[in-house]
């Protein structure tokens, strides 16, 4: 298989976003692929007990300390930003990484944006264990991605 172009990346701070809810869901021990669920007050009331915080909302200031970790880190690792767009609950990201594998990328965005943010409010999680990781293969779809993380 050919190297991807980019990888379209995208995941949720702490708490925000839990099984069960109503906007849809992904339950990783589902069938192949990426299966979406939709919403389960039920299985949204047991996520919300087992939260260890509260949820991770950002605002201006943790925004932008989040944007700068991320170029600086895409920077230092020789990795071409395309597109970032970071929202009070959630992170999109367009990168090419060459030899990377997506989630690999996507942990050290991470966790170089909490090594930031815990200089100022030392927290024990700011963002969700996984995220989504999709291969862009084709110019199109690297446009349409730029697109949609711009100007979403």
């Amino acid at each position: 298989m050919a190297e991807p172009l980019a990888y379209f990346l995208t995941w949720t701070t702490y708490g925000t976003w839990l099984p069960g809810d109503a906007r849809r869901w992904v339950d990783k021990r589902g069938s192949a692929g990426t299966p979406y669920r939709r919403g389960d007050r039920d299985r949204l009331a047991l996520a919300r007990r087992r939260t260890k915080q509260a949820p991770v909302r950002l605002d201006d200031a943790p925004r932008h300390l989040v944007e700068g970790a991320i170029r600086e880190t895409c920077r230092c690792k020789r990795w071409h930003l395309h597109a970032l767009n970071v929202r009070s609950n959630h992170v999109h990201v367009v990168v090419t990484a060459q030899g990377q594998k997506p989630e690999r990328v996507m942990t050290s965005l991470k966790a170089w944006s909490s090594r930031r943010l815990n200089q100022g409010d030392r927290r024990a999680r700011w963002w969700t264990r996984h995220g989504s990781t999709r291969y862009i293969t084709t110019r199109a779809s690297l446009a349409r991605a730029v697109e949609y993380v711009m100007n979403q």
